[in-house]
Formats: structure tokens, sequence, C-alpha cells
């Protein structure tokens, strides 16, 4: 094992630790009538709830790491030197959180020079996780139960597939809503199971692809090595693997050239 794959592994380990603990934090805020809900500057909603997990995850990572560099959706950056970066979204779907839909998750991935690594996207109120790291597969653990290999179905179809997306406002604001009718039209079934969930079912094999038309990195970081190591991939628009270009989607694999087709 070369020494960037042991100390990815060890950043994966205290990552699992740090978002089962943010989750334990996130808990008591899910369904509490005294949530309140802020808009930021781009009228999203957050909570303390975003803010105080991002704030344990910061902690616990940087003090085990101190030399990485941290992006995360709710706080300015931290450059380290390290060569590792972690990109973090406390809760990704908060207008899920605040709606009382349990979909939401928080997302950790890790960048080693331009390579995203490693990935952890965590359900606090499903009890349920998906991690992966390079060359080590992708892993799904339910509970307590233990961690079983994540893998993306083997329909090959786009007829027989189903079709995740977050919300048809997106690709309207992007002028592609012909582009989502296409593929409702071209899937067996569609679904909003929108956000990490979506993707995460792509990986697990339970939903064949998942597109979101408007997105920001920390959105996609710790999907990228997900998919890839569940034998999916996650790209843009273009084809491009990618977390940069503000769109994306998970696909199984097999029908990663149908829905480019569509959406180029």
């Amino acid at each position: 094992m070369t020494d960037v794959q042991t100390e990815t592994t060890r950043r994966l380990d205290a990552a699992l630790a740090a978002t089962a603990a943010a989750a334990e934090f996130i808990m008591p805020y899910f369904q509490s009538p005294e949530l309140a809900v802020e808009s930021k500057s781009d009228e999203s909603p957050v909570t303390a709830a975003d803010k105080g997990a991002e704030e344990l995850l910061r902690k616990q990572i940087l003090d085990m790491f101190p030399d990485d560099s941290f992006l995360g959706e709710e706080f300015d950056d931290v450059d380290g030197t390290s060569g590792f970066r972690w990109i973090v979204d406390p809760i990704d779907g908060t207008k899920s959180f605040i709606h009382g839909v349990p979909l939401f998750g928080t997302l950790a991935g890790l960048e080693y020079g331009d390579e995203l690594v490693a990935g952890i996207s965590r359900f606090p109120a499903l009890n349920e996780v998906v991690y992966a790291s390079r060359g080590n597969g992708a892993w799904w653990q339910q509970g307590e139960g233990d961690p079983r290999l994540a893998k993306v179905s083997d329909v090959a179809d786009l007829s027989q597939a189903l079709f995740c997306t977050t919300t048809i406002t997106g690709w309207e604001k992007i002028g592609r809503v012909q582009a989502f009718h296409d593929l409702c039209e071209r899937s067996k079934l569609v679904r909003g199971w929108g956000d990490c969930y979506g993707h995460i079912l792509v990986a697990t094999g339970r939903a064949e692809v998942m597109v979101d038309p408007q997105l920001s990195a920390w959105d996609c970081a710790a999907l990228i090595p997900i998919m890839v190591e569940a034998g999916g991939d996650f790209v843009d628009w273009q084809g491009r693997r990618t977390m940069h270009s503000s769109n994306g989607f998970s696909v199984n694999g097999m029908l990663k050239e149908d829905i480019l087709e569509i959406l180029r």
C-alpha cells in the first residue's frame, strides 16, 4: 500500500467517525418544532443544524489532520499543506430536512492533488452510510449491520430504468425542461427522490440514473469516488468526471451514453 493509500485510509476512518458524530448532532433538530430557518444570500435555506454539524466536522477532522485543506458549504475555506483537501456538505438536502423528510445526508469528499480519492454519504435519519476509497470498493452499512459491497444495477436499457431527479425547477432555471421530459418518456419509472439520496440509490443498485441540473462542488465531491467504486460513474452533462461543472449525474455505467445523448 502506498503512502497516499495509507493516508487516505486513515482519513476515511476518521471521517466515518466524524460524520457519525455529526449525525448525532443533527438528529435532535430533525422534525423539531423549534427549528429556525434562515435564508442565505442565494435564498437557499440554512439552519443551526447545518452550521453546527459543519463546525463539528471541521474540528474533528482538522484536529486529527491539521495540515489538510477544508472546503465546506457554510464557512470560509481553510488552506493546508498536506495535499489532501476535504469537501464537505453538512446537510445535503436542507429543504428535505426542514420539511421533516428523512432523505437528507451528510457528505464528505476527500481530494488528493486533483483527484477525489474517498467519499462518504451518511443519512442520519435513515441510519445508513455509503462510503468508498480509491481501489477499495464502495460499502453500504445499514444500522449496526455489517457493511456490504455497494454495487450499481445491471440494467442496460433505459426503458427499464428508474430515473431520479431533485426538482423540476432546476431544469426550468437552466432552460432544459425538454431534456427532463425526454428522460421521463424514455425511462420506465421517474421519481423525485432527490439530492444525495438519489445518487446513492444508483450506487446501491436501487435506481439506474440520478440527474441534477444544478450542483456545487460540495454536492458532488463525495459522490464521485463512491459511484466509481460501485461500478458506475458520476459525470457532468458533457461526460467529464468533475465536481466543477454545476451539474452532473450518477449512472450505472451501461446507460451512461444514453443519458449523455439526451443531456448534451
